[in-house]
């Protein structure tokens, strides 16, 4: 969901044109139904090409995700209850609902089913920084996070039953750590997590950046991934993504991604990546166009890493 000034910045400053600016006395929609409620939605559709060495291309329209966020304040800046549902694809899937006391400004605690705090929050979960260690948005976990913000430092810290949001199948847990220090042009942050699990444990390591400088704004994350339990031992596993984005005028982006996996340390030249550039478009308030190009890299052997893919997605939101 997003927050008063998240409304307000999509409505005012990140599309081309805002349709009843000129109107002294418009409603601005800033997600607040009344005092204690609010209310928010994202839906978005697809059309996608793939062209796979070999085979014939294939063409797919779809909707990729249709959310509802509700949120209860019963007891202002102290108890928050909230909920994220999602729609479609030929099934109801509850992302996130949890409850939240705040301490203070800077501490709080909340628990149910959420988000684990881990990496950058990319909305693309295909991104291999967000699929190889599984922490996204498709596989939120139920447990307690204790989270601090405080000035310029962000840290949560969170235990959860370590299976995806499904139920509890052994006594491990696992436990997310995060910190990110963020300055109005730059940030810089970390990532811990360690699942134990009776079918193998598994760690993750995230290092991640964000620059901004005028028109410009670039990301990267690097992954480090140790699975346990493999019948010959440990398996590492390192993913990485670098993205730069250009405003190059009001309500326009481009962005260029560059993605590196090595799925298998102990294996040589088993090596992938991929290519991106995405045009996206805000033409007026609460409505997004994306088109893209991703171009596939991988071992010969294997057509299906070597495909590339085109794609474009409308997505209308508030």
């Amino acid at each position: 969901m997003r927050n008063v000034y998240g409304n307000v910045y999509s409505r005012s400053l990140l599309p081309a044109k805002t349709i009843g600016a000129e109107k002294k006395d418009s409603f601005i929609w800033t997600g607040e139904m009344l005092k204690i409620l609010k209310l928010g939605a994202n839906i978005r559709g697809s059309w996608r090409d793939t062209d796979i060495p070999h085979r014939s291309t294939e063409s797919t329209t779809d909707i990729d995700r249709a959310s509802v966020y509700l949120a209860v304040e019963p007891i202002k800046d102290r108890l928050l209850i909230y909920a994220d549902q999602e729609f479609g694809q030929g099934t109801n899937f509850n992302r996130e609902v949890w409850a939240r006391w705040s301490f203070n400004s800077s501490v709080y605690v909340r628990a149910g089913r959420m988000f684990l705090p881990y990496g950058l929050r990319l909305e693309d979960d295909t991104a291999w920084i967000r699929q190889i260690p599984g922490i996204n948005f498709s596989t939120p976990d139920k447990g307690v996070e204790l989270g601090l913000e405080k000035g310029a430092w962000s840290a949560q810290f969170a235990v959860s039953n370590g299976t995806a949001g499904g139920d509890e199948i052994d006594n491990g847990k696992q436990y997310s750590l995060a910190a990110t220090y963020v300055q109005p042009n730059w940030r810089v942050g970390g990532s811990l997590n360690y699942n134990d699990s009776s079918f193998g444990d598994r760690e993750l390591y995230s290092v991640f950046a964000g620059l901004r400088r005028d028109n410009w704004a670039l990301l990267a994350e690097l992954d480090f991934i140790v699975d346990m339990g493999f019948p010959d031992g440990r398996r590492s596993q390192f993913a990485a993504l670098l993205e730069a984005n250009w405003r190059y005028r009001k309500g326009q982006n481009l962005k260029l991604t560059y993605e590196n996996l090595d799925p298998d340390d102990t294996i040589e030249e088993d090596q992938q990546n991929r290519w991106s550039v995405i045009w996206e478009v805000f033409p007026i308030q609460n409505l997004q166009l994306r088109a893209g190009l991703r171009v596939y890299n991988g071992i010969p052997q294997s057509d299906v890493q070597n495909r590339t893919e085109r794609f474009a997605q409308i997505h209308v939101f508030f």
